[in-house]
C-alpha cells in the first residue's frame, strides 16, 4: 500500500512543547475553532494560538464553565456545541457561518471518556463514536464554506495511539448485537478520527483544505485520563506509588504542554504546507508501523507504548468505506 506516512524531519522531539513548535509562528488574523478548548489539551492549545495571535472560539457543552476556564485570554469567545446533538452542531454552525469570518483552523478535540456501561446518544448510537467520529464530522461538513472561504485551511481531528487497536466494527459499530467493550470502542473512535483525515484530505485538498490527525501521547495529568480511576492509572504506569503524573515524554508520558505540542503542530506549522491526510506524532508525520504487534497497556508495554499509525487506520478504501457509512449514520 502507497501512503504519506514518511517523517519529516521536523527537528522536534516527543519534549518539544506548544512554544516550541508555535516559535516564529504570527497567527494574526487566524480564526480557528476547538472543540472542547476550555479543557485538558484543548485549553493549552487555546492559549498558546491565542498567544500566537489567532482569534479563538471554544466550542463547549457547558459554555459557563468553559467561559470561566478561558476568562482573561485575549480574543477568545466561547459557543455553544454539544457533539451528542445534532440540532446544537447545526445551531452553532449557522451561527458561526452567520459571523461571515472564513475559518484558518477547525481542531475537533473534543472527547468522549470511555463510560464503565454502554451510554447512547438520542440517535442510538454508541457516545464515543457519537461524539469523537460523528459529531465532528457533521460540524466539519457544516463548516466547509467557512473553511473553502480562508483560501488555505486545516481540519485538526485529535486522534489517539489506541487505533492501533481495532478496525472499524464494520458489522456493528454501534454494539448492537455484541457486548460492550469501552476500550474496543474508544479504539474505533480513534481509528475513525484517522480514517477520516485520510478521506478528508483527498476530497478537499484541491480547495487548499488540509487534514491532519494528531496523536497527542499519553498525558497524566489531564482529566482524561484521570477517569478510568487510581487503580488502573497505577496498572499502566501513568502515576507512581505517591499518586504523581508519570512524565517520560520518550515513553509516550507527556506534559500537558508537550501533548498538545503535536495539536498546535499539526494546526500551525509551515512544514506541513505541502503535505495532508496524515497521522502525527511527537510533532512530526509518523512512521507506518506496517507488522504491529498487539498491546498491553498494563503489562511491559506500559512503559514504552507503541503509537506510530499502523496500515488499517489509513487504508484509503477503508476511508472511503468509512465516509459513505457515516452518511448514512449522519442521514438517519
Amino acid at each position: 500500500m502507497s501512503h504519506r506516512q514518511h517523517p519529516l524531519g521536523t527537528g522536534f522531539t516527543a519534549a518539544s512543547t506548544v512554544d516550541d513548535v508555535l516559535a516564529g509562528v504570527d497567527l494574526t488574523g487566524r480564526n480557528i475553532i476547538v472543540t472542547g478548548g476550555h479543557s485538558g489539551l484543548g485549553l493549552v492549545a487555546t492559549r498558546a494560538l491565542a498567544r500566537a495571535g489567532a482569534s479563538v472560539v471554544v466550542a463547549s457543552r457547558d459554555p459557563e464553565r468553559a467561559s470561566a476556564a478561558v476568562a482573561g485570554i485575549e480574543r477568545v469567545e466561547v459557543g455553544r456545541l454539544d457533539l451528542m446533538d445534532p440540532a446544537s452542531i447545526d445551531g452553532f454552525v449557522e451561527r458561526y457561518l452567520g459571523s461571515g469570518r472564513p475559518l484558518h483552523v477547525l481542531i475537533n478535540n473534543a472527547g468522549y471518556p470511555a463510560p464503565a456501561r454502554i451510554e447512547r446518544d438520542a440517535r442510538g448510537y454508541e457516545a464515543q463514536l457519537a461524539t469523537n467520529h460523528l459529531g465532528h464530522v457533521q460540524l466539519t461538513l457544516g463548516l466547509h464554506p467557512a473553511l473553502r472561504a480562508a483560501d488555505g485551511a486545516r481540519v485538526v481531528t485529535t486522534t489517539s495511539g489506541a487505533q492501533r487497536m481495532s478496525d472499524i466494527l464494520w458489522d456493528d459499530p454501534n454494539f448492537t448485537a455484541r457486548g460492550y467493550d469501552p476500550g474496543l470502542a474508544y479504539a474505533q473512535s480513534k481509528t475513525a478520527n484517522v480514517l477520516f483525515t485520510v478521506e478528508l484530505d483527498r476530497r478537499w485538498a484541491g480547495e487548499g483544505i488540509r487534514a491532519y490527525a494528531p496523536h497527542p501521547g499519553i498525558v497524566p495529568a489531564t482529566s482524561f485520563n484521570r477517569s478510568v480511576g487510581e487503580a488502573a492509572q497505577r496498572a499502566m504506569r501513568l502515576i507512581d506509588d505517591a499518586g504523581n503524573p508519570v512524565i517520560d515524554p520518550e515513553h509516550g508520558k507527556k506534559t500537558p504542554e508537550q501533548g498538545a505540542a503535536t495539536i498546535v503542530f499539526a494546526a500551525t506549522s509551515p512544514l506541513l504546507a505541502d503535505v495532508g491526510g496524515v497521522y502525527l506524532n511527537n510533532s512530526d508525520v509518523s512512521p507506518l508501523d506496517e507488522d504491529p504487534r498487539p498491546v498491553d497497556l498494563t503489562g511491559a508495554d506500559a512503559d514504552d507504548v507503541p503509537a506510530d499509525v499502523v496500515p488499517h487506520s489509513i487504508d484509503p478504501d477503508s476511508a472511503r468505506r468509512l465516509w459513505a457509512l457515516t452518511e448514512r449514520l449522519l442521514a438517519a
